[in-house]
């Protein structure tokens, strides 16, 4: 039996246990450590012939002198693979050819099969801190909240599947001058803040930079204050007031700081609104972020004065006509971060929520999920947090400080994603969208008499709907290499073919309708003995590799990749290996288990994306 060697499987993996075995070969031949070596191993392009293919004796060959297939050949002629593989072969120049045993895939398969897939949970007890959302007050969230939201939850949820413990941070615009303008523009027209709407809120918002005379871009003023990310995905269609306008918020800004109860009031009644619209596009889009996780602005003003005492007597902060500055070796731009009037900028409030965050929340990793625009802030950001020392937890534990920068959504036109009258498309207005078409698309086949959902009711087909609906939105995201821009296609993000959200849930359901058919045996043995039995099963056991590897780059897409990839290989072993219509019980129950086990392997990664898998569609 293989279990012992199963067990070590599960906490490594396949590859790296036969690279272990071969660099103890190589080791032996070549008389050096094994430490000293790579065997360079990578999938084989083949599957017919191989599963691994190690290709390091070309380079040590050439590197001890040795003709690299003579290298190889003594090198297979030394290793030990166990049970886990069969006899290595030596092809062209030097390759190793290295086919896993049917004994150890069906061991392998079973021990994945468990409540846990084969998913170690890490031990480190630190926190890891995600910067999502972003949301502005007085704004409603739009395409572009979009993006940092899926990205930073299925982000938050995968490395809660391996066991870390994170904190998502909804970083509120909910503090300065923009939010008093918005405030002053509504007390002004005597509004009744009781019955707020959104609509009321983002008129007032409008009207205040309207007002406004000698206004300055934002983008311009942006770039005068280092300001941080939460600010530039409105820059195109924003005006900072100044002037009489400002002058006027400025005196409000005044009185919330001096702490105005009525204000202050009034200005928790603009949050109420913003976020009660908020929370339900986030609730449509299957997100883990409630008011529990809502960090403003306004959470960090009392600290940023200790900030920027803290720079100065280290002499890391420096007088610059009357402002304080953070000057870099590398670079000319210094980061400014207090005004010569004695006010700060968003700069200032990152710096505060970075000492927050690794100091207190003892977070040993800070994830932003921020536009691609905001490079050069958040490298001066985090360049001034470690001059500081605010890159270590107070055990002394390395923090790292890490942007995920994301690209643009675009229409069309390729052009950045706009209504026809020109303005941001709201997220609400999309997600209600996508609900509409996956509705759509369910209802028009559950008229099928032969469909899964012929003869259900208005209100499950609608359910259904918005889970398809929401899946392809989320999907044709997260599918995406962030850094680039993609193309918003409705059409074929909806679609139920090709690689799409509703092609993998769809795959999942017929899944879940075969194994309602059979009965499956969870204690029957598992046999791996047809070729799309083998090739299944090695695309299950990479799951545990592909989540670390998502995690280890922050890329949810390689997830994506994958799981389109098992849907497949699921397809392609249904097609030629009969599960149900077979006399050989053994047999059936082996496939049974297989399927289930892809089942709910499909399920727990699209739950990592945050999609839904409907069991009928």
């Amino acid at each position: 039996m293989l279990l012992g060697k199963v067990r070590l499987f599960m906490a490594i993996n396949i590859q790296e246990r036969i690279g272990e075995s071969l660099k103890t070969a190589i080791g032996n031949v070549l008389e050096i450590s094994p430490n000293e070596v790579d065997p360079v191993i990578r999938r084989a392009q083949n599957p017919d012939i191989a599963d691994f293919q190690a290709n390091g004796a070309m380079a040590l060959g050439k590197r001890f002198g040795q003709s690299p297939r003579e290298l190889a050949e003594k090198i297979v002629a030394e290793v030990d693979f166990g049970s886990i593989a069969d006899k290595p072969e030596v092809a062209g120049p030097g390759f190793i050819n290295i086919r896993i045993s049917e004994e150890a895939i069906s061991e392998f398969v079973e021990e994945m099969d468990s409540e846990s897939l084969g998913i170690n949970e890490d031990k480190d007890t630190h926190c890891i801190a995600i910067d999502v959302c972003g949301v502005n007050v007085a704004k409603q969230l739009h395409v572009g909240h979009l993006r940092s939201t899926i990205i930073g939850d299925s982000v938050a949820r995968m490395y809660e599947r391996v066991g870390r413990r994170v904190y998502r941070e909804n970083h509120l615009g909910d503090w300065g001058l923009p939010v008093a303008m918005v405030l002053e523009q509504l007390l002004s027209a005597n509004t009744d803040l009781d019955t707020l709407s959104i609509e009321d809120l983002n008129s007032a918002y409008k009207n205040a930079q309207l007002v406004a005379k000698d206004a300055l871009r934002e983008e311009e003023i942006a770039k005068q204050m280092q300001s941080g990310p939460h600010r530039f995905a409105e820059i195109e269609e924003q005006n900072t007031g100044a002037l009489a306008a400002q002058k006027a918020a400025k005196k409000v800004l005044n009185e919330l700081q001096s702490g105005d109860l009525k204000l202050l009031e009034d200005w928790q009644k603009l949050i109420d609104c913003t976020m009660s619209g908020v929370y339900e596009s986030l609730k449509l889009l299957n997100v883990k972020i409630g008011p529990e996780n809502n960090r403003g602005e306004s959470f960090y003003r009392d600290r940023l004065s200790g900030v920027v005492d803290i720079f100065i007597e280290s002499g890391l902060g420096e007088e610059d006509n009357g402002a304080i500055v953070v000057r870099f070796k590398d670079r000319e731009r210094p980061m400014l971060i207090r005004k010569s009037d004695g006010g700060f900028l968003y700069a200032t409030t990152d710096l505060a929520a970075i000492k927050f965050r690794t100091q207190e929340l003892k977070a040993d990793r800070l994830i932003y999920v921020v536009d691609a625009r905001q490079r050069d802030h958040f490298k001066d950001l985090f360049d001034a947090a470690k001059l500081i020392g605010w890159d270590h937890t107070p055990d002394g534990t390395k923090a790292d400080l890490v942007h995920v920068p994301f690209g643009s959504v675009l229409g069309g036109d390729k052009k950045p994603l706009k209504t026809r009258s020109g303005s941001n498309v709201t997220l609400s207005s999309l997600l209600h969208e996508a609900v509409d078409r996956g509705t759509i698309e369910v209802v028009k086949r559950s008229k099928n008499p032969k469909s899964q959902t012929y003869g259900m009711g208005e209100g499950e087909l609608c359910d259904i709907g918005r889970q398809i609906g929401i899946g392809a939105i989320k999907y044709a995201d997260l599918s995406n290499d962030l850094v680039r821009d993609y193309v918003f296609d409705m059409d074929r993000m909806v679609a139920f073919d090709g690689n799409t959200g509703p092609y993998i849930q769809y795959a999942c359901a017929r899944i879940s309708s075969l194994m309602r058919k059979g009965s499956l045996d969870s204690t029957a043995p598992i046999y791996i003995k047809e070729p799309q039995e083998r090739a299944l099963a090695l695309k299950l056991l990479q799951y545990e590799v592909v989540l670390r590897d998502s995690i280890l780059y922050l890329e949810p897409h390689r997830l994506c990749a994958w799981l389109y990839e098992l849907t497949e290989r699921f397809g392609a072993f249904y097609q030629s290996c009969p599960v149900l219509n077979l006399e050989d019980e053994t047999t059936q129950q082996s496939r049974l288990r297989l399927a289930d086990l892809t089942r709910r392997t499909i399920v727990d990664g699209l739950d990592l994306l945050g999609i839904e898998a409907p069991e009928r569609m």
